[in-house]
């Protein structure tokens, strides 16, 4: 089981391949659920408010561990695909229900957002999820008994 932290974990990050836009990320770990929120901002935003991207929540399948089950909360068609596969990677990597919010735009990535700079982004926002969640979430995969069964 997690543990809860009172105070979300707030912190942004450069989007590969792109000059001056920086991933901003809120992680608020819960006792029974995981939130992330996810957005970029360049330069030339920061005073200015950012569309809603896609929200998708995301759940272990008991039956199937390596499908985690998902549904769209609130689908934007250009963030819908990157947040349901962050948000099932996340369920798997956890074993804990998550929600995900994304309004990411690779628009200003240096080819305007081909399939290997969102793949790269995404790599980069699981690798620091899990090292944010390292040492909070405890993996459940592993019983007392060290079979993964009971």
């Amino acid at each position: 089981m997690a543990e809860t932290i009172n105070e979300p974990i707030q912190l942004s990050f450069p989007l590969p391949r792109s000059l001056d836009t920086r991933i901003h990320m809120r992680l608020d770990i819960k006792s029974k659920v995981i939130m992330l929120f996810l957005t970029t901002v360049t330069a030339d935003e920061e005073d200015q408010a950012t569309p809603m991207g896609s929200f998708v929540y995301a759940l272990p399948d008991k039956y199937n561990p390596s499908q985690p089950l998902s549904t769209t909360i609130f689908a934007v068609e250009a963030t819908l695909e990157f947040t349901t596969r962050l948000a099932k990677i996340l369920v798997k990597k956890t074993q804990m229900p998550v929600y995900v919010g994304n309004s990411i735009s690779f628009a200003n990535t240096g080819l305007g957002g081909t399939v290997e700079e969102e793949m790269e982004a995404l790599k980069r926002v699981v690798e620091i999820s899990l090292d944010k969640l390292q040492g909070v979430v405890k993996s459940p995969n592993v019983l007392p008994n060290g079979t993964g069964s009971s």
